[in-house]
C-alpha cells in the first residue's frame, strides 16, 4: 500500500493548472503577441530553477460522484527561482484567466509572494498584466457586497509592498494592459519596465470616457506617456528585452539591505586614460555637449546601466561599475535646459540618491548644473520645494560620495553636489565654472548704475564680464582652497576607481534611515 493514487491525483490537478485559462485563451494571448505567465517566468529566471507555490489553487468543478472534472487555476503564479544563480521571488499575473481580474484571484497568493521576499530577504520581480488583484465593478455582484479599500483584512499587502521597498530590490514588469492595483504594483518598485505595446493607468479608457476623454489605452497610458511622466522607468520592444533589463538591474544590487552590492571581475584597466576627455567640453559655454560618452569613458566598459532616461532629463541616472565595484552614477545633461534642475529632475535625484542609500551604493556625480530652472513654469512647478527635498536627500545620505565638477556649478542647486556635513571626494576639470549665479543676467543686476552711466553701456558690460571671467577661473578658487583639486580630465577614471576602492570597506549592510521614503 502506498500513496501513488494521491500523487497521480496531484499530477492531474497540476496538469489542469498548467493549462491556465484553456487552449483558446492561451492562443489569444499568443495571437496578440504576448507570452503566457509561465513562459514569462521561464524566460526571466535560470532554467529549471522555478519552485512554484500554490499551483493547484483555484476553482474546481466536480461531478455528482465528487470526482474532479476541471480546475481553473487562480490567475496568480508565484514561487522561488534563481537569476544568475541567486535566489529571487517571482510573482506573475495570468491574463488567460479572466484577464487578470480580481474576480479570479486568490488574494493570499500575491500577498504570500511579498511576505516570502520580505522575510527571507530575497529580491522580488512582479510580472504584471491586468488589474493585479484589485476590486472591479463585477466584484460587487460576485461577492455580494462592495469592497471597502483598506477594509478589515485588506491592508497587509500594502504594508508589505512599502516594507519591501526598504528591504529588498523590487522590479516591476508591465507586459500588457495594467490598471488599478496592477498600476500601483508596477509603480511601487525600484525599477520598472514596460513593453511599447503595453499601457498603464489608474483607470482604463471606459472609465475615463465618462470624464469626457475618449482615448485609446495607448493615448491614455502608453509607454511614451509613462516614461516621460516617470511612472515607468524604461520601455522596450519585446518581453525578452524586459527580462534582460530585470536581470541586469539586479546584478548591481545585493539580495537585501543586509548584504552589500557584489564586486565582479574586471579586465578594464583602472588607469585607462581616454584622450577624448581633454576636448569633451567645448570652450564656448553656450555650446552643449554629450555627457554619456564621458560616462562611458570613465566607468568600466559597457557597465553603465541608465534608468528613467525620459524623465527629469537634465539629470542622467544609472548604475555603473568601477574596477568591478558597483556605484550609483548621476550626471548633468546640457542638452536639456542646459542641465538646470527642473522639478522633475529634483524628484529624480531624490529617488536615485535614496536608492543608493538603501542598497549601500557609493555615489559618483559628474556635475554640470547651472542652477535650478527659472521662469514662470518653473515657479508653477514649485521647483524650489522639490530642490530642497533633493538637498535633504543628498545631505541625509551616509554612503561614500565623489563629485567631478565637469562644467557648471551655480546657485542653490550648485550646493547640492555633495553631502554638506561630512567628507566626500571632489575634483574639478579645467572647464569648471561656478558662482552664486551665472554672469549672464547677474551683471546687469549688480552693475546697473555703472553700466547706465557709461558712454557705451554695451562695451562697459563686456568689459565687466571679461574682468569677472578672469577672476572666475577655477585656478583662482584653488588658490584659496575653495576647491580641493583641479585635474586633467584624462585622470578621471583612475581617480574614480581609487574612490571605489577606498569606499569599499566603508559600506555597511543594514536598513537605511532613508529607505522608507516614497
Amino acid at each position: 500500500m502506498n500513496w501513488k493514487p494521491e500523487l497521480d491525483y496531484l499530477s492531474r490537478r497540476e496538469a489542469f493548472a498548467r493549462e491556465m485559462g484553456g487552449v483558446d485563451k492561451v492562443k489569444r494571448q499568443h495571437d496578440q503577441g504576448r507570452l503566457t505567465v509561465r513562459q514569462r517566468i521561464d524566460g526571466l529566471i535560470d532554467a529549471n530553477s522555478f519552485h512554484e507555490v500554490g499551483a493547484i489553487s483555484g476553482v474546481a468543478e466536480y461531478d455528482e460522484a465528487g470526482t474532479l472534472t476541471q480546475l481553473t487555476p487562480a490567475n496568480c503564479v508565484f514561487g522561488r527561482g534563481k537569476i544568475d544563480g541567486h535566489p529571487v521571488v517571482v510573482v506573475g499575473d495570468d491574463f488567460t484567466v479572466r484577464g487578470g481580474s480580481a474576480d479570479a484571484s486568490i488574494s493570499a497568493k500575491p500577498l504570500m509572494a511579498e511576505q516570502m521576499a520580505h522575510d527571507f530577504r530575497l529580491p522580488i520581480v512582479r510580472i504584471i498584466e491586468g488589474s493585479g488583484g484589485g476590486g472591479s465593478v463585477k466584484t460587487i455582484e460576485t461577492k455580494g457586497a462592495a469592497n471597502l479599500p483598506g477594509g478589515v483584512g485588506g491592508t497587509q499587502w500594502y504594508w508589505y509592498t512599502i516594507a519591501n521597498m526598504a528591504q529588498v530590490p523590487v522590479v516591476g514588469l508591465g507586459l500588457g494592459s495594467v490598471a488599478g492595483l496592477g498600476a500601483a504594483r508596477l509603480a511601487a518598485s525600484h525599477y520598472s519596465v514596460m513593453t511599447k505595446t503595453s499601457a498603464m493607468f489608474v483607470a482604463g479608457p471606459p472609465v475615463v470616457k465618462r470624464l469626457g476623454q475618449d482615448l485609446t489605452k495607448w493615448e491614455l497610458g502608453g509607454a511614451d506617456i509613462q516614461t516621460r511622466a516617470g511612472g515607468v522607468d524604461h520601455a522596450v520592444d519585446t518581453e525578452e528585452e524586459a527580462f534582460a533589463c530585470a536581470r541586469r538591474f539586479l546584478s548591481y544590487l545585493p539580495s537585501s539591505v543586509y548584504g552589500l552590492p557584489p564586486t565582479v571581475a574586471c579586465n578594464d584597466d583602472p588607469e585607462r586614460a581616454e584622450e577624448s576627455l581633454i576636448s569633451a567640453v567645448p570652450r564656448n559655454r553656450r555650446q552643449v555637449y554629450k555627457m554619456r560618452p564621458i560616462i562611458d569613458a570613465v566607468v568600466d566598459k559597457g557597465s553603465f546601466f541608465e534608468m528613467a532616461a525620459n524623465f527629469g532629463r537634465p539629470v542622467i541616472a544609472g548604475f555603473a561599475r568601477l574596477e568591478g565595484r558597483p556605484v550609483l552614477l548621476l550626471a548633468g545633461d546640457s542638452y536639456h535646459y542646459g542641465g538646470s534642475w527642473t522639478a522633475e529632475a529634483c524628484q529624480k535625484v531624490v529617488r536615485f540618491v535614496d536608492l543608493a542609500e538603501t542598497f549601500h551604493l557609493p555615489v559618483v556625480y559628474l556635475m554640470d548644473c547651472p542652477g535650478f530652472m527659472i521662469g514662470l513654469e518653473a515657479e508653477k512647478a514649485a521647483t524650489i520645494r522639490h530642490g530642497v527635498r533633493a538637498m535633504a536627500a543628498v545631505n541625509q545620505t551616509t554612503v561614500p560620495w565623489c563629485t567631478i565638477i565637469i562644467r557648471n556649478a551655480f546657485g542653490v542647486a550648485g550646493v547640492v553636489h555633495q553631502p554638506a556635513n561630512r567628507f566626500s571626494m571632489r575634483y574639478a576639470w579645467p572647464s569648471a565654472y561656478w558662482g552664486s549665479l551665472p554672469l549672464e543676467g547677474g551683471i546687469e543686476a549688480a552693475y546697473r548704475a555703472e553700466i547706465d552711466a557709461a558712454a557705451d553701456p554695451k562695451a562697459k558690460q563686456q568689459e565687466i564680464e571679461d574682468r569677472l571671467n578672469k577672476l572666475r577661473s577655477p585656478f583662482r578658487s584653488a588658490e584659496k582652497f575653495w576647491v580641493e583639486e583641479i585635474i586633467d580630465p584624462r585622470k578621471t577614471r583612475s581617480l574614480l576607481c581609487e574612490f571605489a576602492r577606498l569606499a569599499e570597506p566603508l559600506r555597511t549592510a543594514g536598513p537605511s534611515r532613508l529607505a522608507m521614503r516614497p
